[in-house]
């Protein structure tokens, strides 16, 4: 049975598409062009710091983010940035009994903004909060403590098959990909996804899933 579910952050819960081009408008590129390069670089085995070097040389994070704060255009998310179908995929999971979390790569500013939210969610794990990223395997370890389950139990959610679906199955959670986002329909793995409990193509379906799933014999 399926004991708690585990939901990733970007792509899975939060809508990245804004957040990507308000970057474009600060940085000044148009925001066509900043997010096709962003597709074309993930293809090739790229990240979003690739995105920014390759716009802005040099381009320094920390320092640019601290420019947008004293601007009035904090990076972030906030409740719009929130997929439609997230809120009453988590309040649906956790009113079947389910221990519900949200655990995602994100920086320190995350963890507040992500509890500003309200989502029906019992913790909130945040990898630069918890000092582990993924896909390291520690930090699915602290996603299975958190619940207080054998990873047997957990489900793990994610849009991503190279930080989310591989290392979720290789500690032996069940893992759920969403294939939305750009990483989700760019990155495949057929033998991968053949593994996963579900593929999903919204949050909407997922509850009903988990409950059929744990009323089988």
């Amino acid at each position: 049975m399926i004991r708690a579910v585990f939901f990733d952050i970007g792509e899975t819960l939060v809508n990245e598409g804004e957040i990507y081009g308000r970057w474009a408008d600060w940085i000044g590129v148009p925001r066509h062009t900043f997010l096709t390069k962003l597709g074309a670089l993930l293809a090739t085995g790229g990240d979003h710091m690739d995105l920014f070097e390759h716009f802005r040389p040099g381009f320094d994070l920390e320092v640019e983010e601290k420019r947008r704060a004293e601007a009035g255009v904090p990076n972030g998310f906030g409740p719009d940035d929130l997929y439609p179908d997230a809120r009453a995929c988590l309040s649906a999971l956790h009113d079947q009994g389910l221990y519900v979390g949200i655990a995602g790569n994100q920086p320190v500013e995350a963890a507040e903004r992500m509890a500003a939210l309200g989502l029906a969610a019992d913790a909130i794990g945040i990898s630069d909060v918890w000092g582990i990223s993924k896909p390291s395997p520690e930090f699915f370890e602290r996603c299975a403590r958190l619940a207080g389950m054998p990873p047997e139990h957990v489900l793990y959610v994610g849009d991503r098959i190279d930080n989310d679906v591989r290392p979720a199955l290789k500690y032996g959670m069940h893992a759920a990909f969403l294939r939305r986002g750009p990483w989700g329909h760019i990155q495949e793995d057929d033998d991968a996804l053949s593994k996963c409990l579900f593929v999903l193509d919204d949050l909407d379906v997922l509850p009903g899933l988990v409950a059929r799933h744990n009323a089988a014999p």
